[in-house]
């Protein structure tokens, strides 16, 4: 049986029991309005709100992704994840679009959207559209999110992954349900904790496996078929897998992922947690602190990467007998598809007296008396399959008790992150569509009620998509460079451009997400590259075309927003608002906002490689990155911290921070 010890079951068991009890102990304050439900009343301090936005960024099913890419590429594996895993939209919310969103005073980016465009038709539309939008990406994070569960549990329980991924699913929906943001906010601190131990762990674990990095190369070289697997620069080409190759331009999709994240970044910052934060000061500091914390993340992924390497080595020295096991289970069900061979590997490794003797037979002489835990790293296409190289590392080299306590924390954080997905979804759908279109006079006990069932609603349909996708890069290609880049044009445009009016918002989000379902529907694996490029056209010329064929949005709306937000970008109409002392403020807000961006990328990319280069013992690197990491740091300071500290002691209004 593949399984773990009855004292990591225990752990496990005792994490998930004490987080359904805290939910229970948070709902009374919760349910006391919609502030508290949705924001935590407005009222938690910024260090909680950077532990939930941590919490936001750090998944199971990405860190089990960026893993995958990891013990491919090695270091090198971040440039593929500037694709989204990297996080760095984040150095944009850190530096201006938090505070700029937080300064309206809304609970949501739909209701947002009335603040931008005004109280009529087209921006009514636009704010139901906006809450559905989000709601379907919300859908697709969770199916993402799930089908990593899938993968993990699959490794550690003897049942079908089906039933314990639903079994997970559903304890933490009803802690989400009951507790709202508090409980999101609270138990993120708690598993922060968790998360950040087991990073530090597993990477010193990982440190002490290598000798030197001569020798890790030269077996990571044998595994993984990449001759330059310590080095962290990038390069044009490198070698990948089948079912990877459209990654191996290397250099070219970091610049086409480092453009993605500039025009999504730009846009972004319409999240409960700098809705919720009490001053511009705030929204900084937690951003702040969300790059430092997530900066763990990378000493355990790269620390799995390694013992990924160890492990492939010692359990088939011979890489051709991978592709002969998956010859015969495709012999034995040649219909299986990509997105349940998963599912058929476990229920032959925990239930092989279902299947042909000669089956089992036939594998136990090919991949030997252990040929259970074996069998998950074989993929679909006869090669080791990346997905499942952290949960393989968990099963086969971390000791019993600290293995319970390693699931625990991976656990926590797809806790984390689902939680805080769904609460914003839910919030959407309770204030967006079901207070402002359905029932605008309802109860505060009728919304908590419509808070429930929306959640409830959220996760099974995200459910249900999670567990019939092929894999998680799959669907983390479809949602970040078609479904969401379909969104980008107007997320951006509403906030840099004065003309861009509720109709052209509504244009760029319908052909943009329209373009995404369909490309879906007809060609699911066309390359991201394309995908992103088709969508992206479809939204910035639906959001331009539509803006300039109706009437602008009426001019006290634009000043009032103006006034408030005080933008950036085209908005020369407007400029008039500030004269004298007041047009010298905002301009030098503006002008250090976006000089301080490029330095803050450069401190958050160098922040995730420096502790990658000391695991794998690659010093040379490290000192080579360290002083770029020292220039991001200085242009933060005298562009970002000094301005942000003299603008916050001048902080009087509830919603902004006047110049």
């Amino acid at each position: 049986m593949h399984s773990l010890a009855p004292l990591d079951y225990a752990i496990i068991l005792g994490y998930l029991g004490l987080s359904l009890v805290m939910g229970v102990l948070m709902t009374r304050k919760a349910s006391a309005d919609m502030d508290h439900y949705f924001l935590g009343g407005r009222t938690l301090p910024w260090y909680l709100l950077g532990v939930a936005g941590m919490a936001n960024w750090f998944d199971l099913t990405g860190t089990m992704l960026i893993t995958s890419f990891l013990y491919l590429l090695g270091p090198r594996g971040l440039y593929i994840e500037f694709r989204g895993g990297a996080v760095l939209v984040l150095a944009f919310m850190l530096v201006y679009t938090g505070k700029w969103h937080r300064r309206s005073g809304c609970m949501t980016g739909a209701e947002w959207m009335t603040y931008r465009f005004g109280e009529g038709k087209a921006a009514e539309g636009v704010r139901l559209l906006s809450a559905i939008v989000n709601i379907l990406i919300t859908v697709m994070g969770l199916a993402y999110l799930i089908r990593g569960v899938s993968l993990f549990l699959g490794m550690f329980f003897p049942w079908p992954p089906f039933y314990t991924t639903l079994g997970l699913i559903t304890v933490t929906t009803l802690y989400t349900m009951s507790s709202g943001f508090y409980g999101v906010v609270l138990t993120d601190l708690v598993q922060g904790i968790i998360v950040i131990a087991s990073c530090i762990i597993i990477g010193l674990q990982a440190w002490h496996l290598v000798p030197d990095t001569a020798s890790l190369a030269a077996v990571a070289a044998h595994v993984t078929g990449n001759p330059n697997w310590t080095d962290s620069h990038p390069v044009w080409h490198t070698p990948m897998p089948p079912g990877y190759e459209q990654y191996s331009l290397l250099l070219m999709m970091m610049a086409f992922y480092l453009m993605r994240n500039a025009i999504g970044g730009s846009g972004m910052g319409a999240e409960p947690r700098y809705f919720g934060a009490r001053s511009d000061r705030d929204c900084g500091l937690q951003s702040f602190q969300q790059g430092i914390m997530v900066m763990f993340r990378w000493p355990l992924m790269i620390g799995f990467a390694v013992m990924g390497i160890y492990l492939v080595h010692s359990l088939y020295p011979d890489p051709a007998v991978v592709q002969r096991a998956a010859d015969l289970i495709h012999a034995y069900s040649p219909q299986t598809t990509a997105a349940f061979w998963h599912d058929l590997t476990s229920d032959i490794i925990n239930s092989p007296a279902k299947y042909p003797p000669e089956l089992i037979q036939q594998l136990q002489g090919l991949l030997g008396h252990d040929w259970q835990g074996k069998l998950p790293l074989v993929g679909i296409r006869g090669t080791v399959n990346p997905e499942q190289i952290l949960p393989a590392v968990l099963m086969n080299m971390i000791p019993t008790g600290l293995k319970g306590l390693i699931v625990v924390a991976m656990f926590a954080a797809m806790m984390s992150c689902k939680n805080g997905l769904v609460n914003m979804s839910s919030g959407y759908f309770v204030k967006d569509i079901y207070q402002n279109f359905l029932r605008p006079k309802a109860s505060n006990r009728e919304l908590i009620i419509a808070a429930y069932v929306s959640t409830l609603g959220i996760v099974v349909v995200g459910f249900y998509f999670g567990v019939a996708t092929t894999s998680i890069n799959n669907i983390a290609g479809w949602s970040l460079m078609s479904l969401s880049a379909g969104q980008l044009a107007p997320q951006m445009l509403r906030l840099y451009w004065w003309r861009c009016n509720a109709w052209g918002v509504i244009g760029g989000m319908v052909l943009g997400g329209v373009g995404a379902v369909v490309q879906r529907a007809l060609d699911p694996q066309m390359p991201e590259a394309i995908q992103f490029s088709i969508m992206i056209s479809l939204s910035f010329g639906g959001t331009i075309i539509g803006s300039l064929l109706t009437a602008p949005t009426p001019m006290p709306v634009l000043k009032h927003f103006y006034r408030t937000t005080r933008p950036f970008g085209w908005w020369r109409p407007l400029r008039q608002e500030f004269q004298g002392a007041e047009r010298a403020a905002v301009d030098r807000e503006n002008r250090t906002d976006m000089i301080a961006v490029p330095f803050a990328l450069l401190w958050q990319v160098t922040l995730f490689l420096l502790p990658m280069q000391l695991v794998i013992k690659s010093y040379y690197s490290f000192w080579c990155t360290l002083p770029l990491f020292l220039i991001g740091v200085t242009g933060m300071y005298f562009f970002w911290w000094r301005p942000m500290q003299e603008r916050s002691s001048a902080s009087t209004h509830p919603f902004q921070a006047d110049p």
